[in-house]
């Protein structure tokens, strides 16, 4: 239950680096509410689930035996009382930390899954754990058990073939894949692990060149929730190998490694514009008509930070040198009639440019949304939603280009149409919580006053009205179909499962 998070600059705190970069945060969730217009329906040509699963077997009841289960793990079963506990069990948003699963398996192999599926399902919640990006805490069930795939963090390069674990982290991912000659487009934050982004699409950004992280798998293990290890692909298991590009994590199964296409590393450029205050809504509206027009090697995103006024910066990445990419963004300073107060350009190397775009390792505490636009929309109404919010960040990341390619049924992501993803991101404390909840769910039903709505799964919120439909359109029910299928028994439910 992991995602892209955000996307910073090495060393610098991710809220820094946005006052610094103007560059994407992406994740998976937080608080929001509001009115919700779902995207415009297609009719779908897509197969009907048919059944291959074995029949429902009766669950066990009771609570499980942790003595029996640790004796079969090759990794460990950490659990209450002990002093590995506290940090065992926390993820990356220090919000959930008074969450208190009854276990952590720090499983090491594929049949640790296996042991920890057969002792527990039916009998506590099981959350699948990589990264611990999950905005919502999903991957740290209060009294359950915590399915840690950390260890399972291979990064096998061989030819155009990346065979990667669902406990690698991004960092080590770009760095396996750096040395190989070869390039995957994912998410920026460092300890992001692959499987949660994966699972929800995986936008970032080299996307518009080469698409999302799912387009690019091939095929992935999974662990279902009768203890069977089964292979997904588009000649294996179909129906699921469908709903793990873009259904999301936490569903279907307990994925433990995935095998992708990869692209030869490209040489990148990377670039910063810094805008002068009062010229947000000129520069968003200027930018929204030059990134549907850009070419797809160019990837761009727009950061409104609140305050008063409010602060624009647009930042991103160019498959190519520096003169072709100039000359792009001299069309869009001139189109909003605003000259940049700062403008940074740097070619770099494959390696190089996904280490620009880092944001912190460390953890953060923080609420998030989402929501997607499909045209331009009004920019003032935009500028106007974070107008005294101090603190509050929109930020706009373009899609379009090779996101758009396969059609809206091809794989579970919907949002194929989409010219870009806002998230809504605010830093909050258990003291604040509340407050700043309410300030993102008016700041959520601004953007759908403005034209924004759906919503990104990576980004889940658990206040997001018609949720199943803002995150997978007409997608929804196949993928209910899928869940029924390979979880008849519902073992991987939580807030916003597919089927909850």
């Amino acid at each position: 239950m992991d995602s892209e998070h955000d996307q910073g600059r090495p060393g610098v705190p991710r809220r820094a680096f946005l006052r610094i970069a103007g560059v994407s945060a992406a994740g998976a969730v937080v608080a929001a509410c509001g009115p919700e217009t779902p995207s415009a329906p297609v009719a779908s040509t897509a197969p009907a689930v048919t059944s291959s699963a074995p029949p429902a077997t009766r669950l066990p009841t009771g609570p499980p035996n942790w003595d029996e289960l640790r004796s079969q793990l090759t990794g460990d079963l950490i659990r209450p009382g002990v002093d590995a506990y506290a940090t065992a069990k926390r993820g990356f948003n220090q919000l959930f930390d008074g969450n208190n699963p009854v276990a952590v398996a720090t499983a090491q192999t594929v049949q640790d899954v296996q042991a920890c599926l057969k002792a527990a399902a039916g009998r506590v919640t099981i959350a699948a754990r990589s990264g611990g990006h999950s905005y919502a805490g999903y991957s740290v069930p209060e009294g359950g058990l915590v399915v840690d795939v950390a260890g399972l963090n291979k990064v096998d390069v061989q030819g155009s073939k990346a065979v990667i674990g669902a406990g690698a982290k991004l960092k080590d991912v770009y760095a396996g894949l750096a040395r190989a000659g070869r390039a995957l487009p994912a998410g920026s934050c460092p300890t992001v692990g692959i499987a949660g982004l994966t699972l929800g699409g995986g936008i970032g950004v080299l996307a518009r060149k080469y698409g999302l992280t799912c387009d690019h798998l091939s095929s992935a293990q999974v662990v279902t929730a009768d203890g069977r290890t089964l292979t997904a692909s588009a000649d294996s298991e179909p129906d699921l190998f469908w709903a793990l590009r873009g259904g999301g994590g936490g569903n279907f199964g307990i994925v433990t490694e995935f095998t992708f296409d990869t692209d030869p590393a490209p040489d990148l450029t990377v670039f910063s514009l810094h805008f002068p205050a009062g010229s947000a809504a000129n520069v968003l509206g200027a930018w929204q008509q030059w990134i549907a027009a850009m070419p797809p090697e160019l990837w761009a995103n727009l950061v409104l930070s609140g305050g008063a006024p409010v602060q624009c910066r647009v930042g991103g990445c160019y498959v190519g040198g520096a003169a072709g990419l100039n000359t792009l963004l001299n069309n869009l300073t001139t189109n909003a009639a605003a000259r940049p107060t700062q403008r940074v350009v740097k070619s770099l190397d494959y390696l190089g440019a996904m280490k620009y775009f880092e944001g912190s390792s460390n953890r953060q505490s923080f609420l998030a949304s989402s929501r997607i636009i499909t045209a331009p929309v009004d920019a003032a109404k935009l500028v106007a939603v974070t107008d005294g919010r101090a603190g509050t960040d929109l930020l706009v990341d373009g899609l379009g280009g090779a996101v758009a390619a396969p059609a809206k049924d091809a794989t579970a992501f919907w949002h194929r149409d989409a010219l870009a993803s806002i998230q809504v991101y605010a830093p909050a404390t258990a003291k604040t919580r509340g407050k700043v909840a309410q300030s993102i769910g008016e700041v959520v039903a601004g953007l759908a006053d403005a034209g924004a709505a759906g919503g990104y799964v990576n980004y889940i919120d658990p206040a997001l009205p018609d949720w199943k439909t803002a995150y997978y359109g007409d997608n929804a029910k196949r993928l209910e179909d899928v869940s029924k299928k390979y979880d008849p028994q519902n073992v991987f439910r939580f807030g916003q499962g597919v089927v909850s």
